[in-house]
């Protein structure tokens, strides 16, 4: 996660996939925010924001090339807004390789908290810039899917996905 001053101003494009539309602001490469499908209404997105389409090819291409299995990394730069913890959870969900999962309480631990898996599945669920932000990578404990803000068919067709790109092709 990169810490840069948020772009203004900043404008955002609906981005259609095989799996939905996605929202994308920010500014070209520079992303504040990543809305799933079927969770965003045009009516509720701030009112400061700016449609523009083509505003965000640069984070759309990367959206698209990630979906059709060729890109395992993105190389925006993320500008998320949250409180000193969300973003400490969030940096560490940076951490998730590509194809693998890691649990709440294993992310707890990493930001200096072990006690803290419900804050982290809190934190995981205000992630502004999720898939960008690989929240689908956390599961439960017990090696279940958890909630995800997209559903969780979406998260387990993103982690079937990235695991049958890790398993087709090397590094």
């Amino acid at each position: 996660m990169s810490v840069t001053q948020i772009p203004t101003p900043i404008y955002y494009e609906e981005v259609p996939t095989e799996l939905g539309h996605f929202l994308l602001a920010g500014d070209d490469d520079v992303l504040v925010a990543a809305r799933l499908p079927d969770t965003w209404e045009r009516d509720a997105l701030p009112a400061e924001w700016m449609r523009k389409p083509g505003s965000m090819s640069t984070a759309a291409a990367q959206l698209e090339e990630y979906i059709a299995g060729t890109r395992r990394s993105f190389t925006l730069t993320l500008v998320p807004s949250g409180t000193p913890f969300q973003l400490s959870v969030w940096g560490a969900l940076e951490t998730i390789p590509y194809g693998t999962t890691t649990t709440y309480g294993a992310i707890a631990t990493q930001v200096g908290n072990p006690k803290a898996s419900r804050a982290v599945g809190l934190a995981n669920n205000r992630n502004p810039i999720a898939l960008f932000i690989p929240c689908h990578r956390v599961i439960g404990a017990d090696g279940s899917l958890t909630g995800y803000g997209g559903g969780l068919p979406l998260k387990e067709s993103l982690l079937a996905l990235e695991r049958s790109v890790s398993a087709s092709t090397p590094g």
